[in-house]
């Protein structure tokens, strides 16, 4: 084990709570339907049981959006389709209620929190306080981050965590914005899972063929570096991912060691958790996945660490959307096993003994 890897620890994580989830299955065979008939907002809201250690489960009272902003150098590689000054125009835009993930965590009754990590311009003190640095570096010729800063994002990431669950969140949702961003997340998911470059590249911000050509030469680049460090995890953050990313890694990880559930966006934040899970080992059982990302990685880290999507809307902008998009369905199925009625408060006949075994053999 490295060096580095000493440094960053964290606590064993706790597993979810079983009494809790049993007797949230128990609950649901005594509501007032068929059994299995609400289909998989059952299975969810027996999901957020467990993790609130209470059944029925309260419906969330403070779900947070966290998004971590940040440059990286390999957009100056022509990798993306959209310049790197449209990162610190976007933070400036969440700020103004302007951009999508606004829209959609209004909607859903979530507040947001930008955090700028590694901004290649100067932003308002509200975010930057944990800021790193300007730009990771392009991680096809260099190390996104030196030892200090890797360590550095990675701790800011865990702070904002804390932060935010003891101002009472209940919910956090991990949210990216970063030109460029895409291919980092690309290297980490192809390094991690074992796939070819080229099965991973997506399209990021709409690219044309030949700038996907360029990105998949970037990351092929990358990978060779990569590989080298693939058995320390925080190694692999300093060599291959970014201020933002690492960030990403450290909240995803301490939200698990906090018991606090968390919706997962798309292939950013993705590649973040399968790091995460590398350094804090159990952490996956504190993530839903709020839906398949349309990018081509989103469904390798899907399948690496057994999650199952809520949706699947072929979407693929990042900022936590996805997952916002997620969450009234998650409070949907929250409310349904804390709110519906059981038989006997109702008064209406449960299933028989036939219907409730099916018939015998």
């Amino acid at each position: 084990m490295s060096t580095d890897q000493n440094e960053i620890s964290f606590p064993a994580v706790p597993s979810p709570d079983e009494q809790a989830r049993r007797q949230a299955v128990a609950r649901h065979e005594q509501l007032t339907k068929p059994a299995g008939s609400l289909g998989r907002l059952e299975e969810l809201g027996v999901w957020v049981a467990a993790r609130q250690g209470l059944c029925p489960p309260r419906p969330f009272a403070r779900p947070r959006v966290v998004v971590f902003a940040g440059d990286h150098g390999v957009a100056g590689h022509g990798v993306s389709a959209y310049p790197s000054e449209v990162t610190g125009q976007m933070v400036a835009n969440f700020l103004a209620g302007g951009a999508a993930v606004n829209v959609l965590a209004t909607g859903a009754g979530a507040t947001v929190r930008v955090v700028d990590m590694a901004v290649n311009t100067d932003t308002p003190p509200v975010v930057s306080t944990h800021k790193v640095r300007r730009s990771s570096g392009a991680v096809d010729r260099e190390d996104a981050l030196t030892d200090a800063e890797v360590r550095a994002a990675v701790s800011a990431g865990r702070t904002i965590a804390d932060e935010e669950i003891d101002s009472g969140a209940d919910l956090l949702i991990a949210g990216d914005m970063g030109i460029g961003n895409t291919t980092p997340a690309a290297v980490l998911i192809s390094a991690l899972t074992g796939t070819e470059p080229v099965a991973v590249v997506g399209r990021g911000t709409g690219i044309d063929d030949n700038a996907w050509m360029r990105k998949t030469a970037a990351i092929r680049d990358a990978l060779r570096r990569a590989r080298k460090v693939l058995d320390d995890p925080v190694a692999l953050l300093r060599t291959s991912s970014g201020a933002d990313i690492a960030a990403l890694t450290g909240f995803l990880a301490q939200a698990a060691v906090r018991r606090t559930p968390v919706l997962l966006d798309g292939v950013v934040v993705g590649a973040a958790a399968l790091v995460a899970e590398e350094i804090a080992p159990g952490a996956r059982q504190w993530w839903l996945a709020g839906h398949r990302s349309a990018e081509p990685g989103g469904p390798l880290v899907l399948e690496h660490l057994d999650l199952t999507p809520v949706l699947d809307l072929q979407m693929r902008l990042g900022e936590g959307s996805g997952a916002l998009t997620a969450l009234p369905i998650l409070t949907a199925a929250t409310r349904v096993l804390a709110e519906m009625a059981t038989f006997a408060e109702a008064g209406v006949g449960g299933p028989t003994e036939a219907e409730a075994t099916g018939p015998k053999s």
